[in-house]
């Protein structure tokens, strides 16, 4: 039951900052992933990790951010870093520790944000 409700209330984060950056979400999936934290398409579908439900909200945020600042910057160029400095701070720092909480280290082989 916990579970479900940390899947409804992860959702609902990715909704709020959909709003604060002003991105339409279309759809939002929370599952497991071998190889990676996040996905995003074209058409505005969201999956996530749902090894993310058990961490720190600002680790999910490190997660979610990205997924929806590339809707409109593509790329991870200086406007996509800018971006990501100012709505997470110091998001490199986050990185590191997203590595450490992870219950199995980055799922096999996954690079981190920012690294495609």
């Amino acid at each position: 039951m916990k579970r479900s409700r940390d899947r409804e209330e992860f959702k609902a984060r990715v909704l709020g900052w959909a709003a604060k950056l002003e991105v339409k979400a279309h759809s939002i999936d929370v599952r497991p992933m071998r190889r990676k934290w996040a996905s995003c398409s074209t058409a505005g579908t969201l999956s996530f990790n749902d090894e993310l439900l058990g961490m720190d909200a600002k680790l999910g945020d490190y997660v979610i951010v990205p997924e929806l600042l590339h809707f409109s910057v593509p790329n991870h160029g200086k406007l996509w870093k800018a971006l990501m400095r100012a709505h997470l701070g110091n998001y490199e720092r986050l990185s590191g520790r997203l590595q450490k909480e992870s219950l199995f280290g980055v799922p096999h082989g996954l690079r981190t944000v920012g690294e495609h």
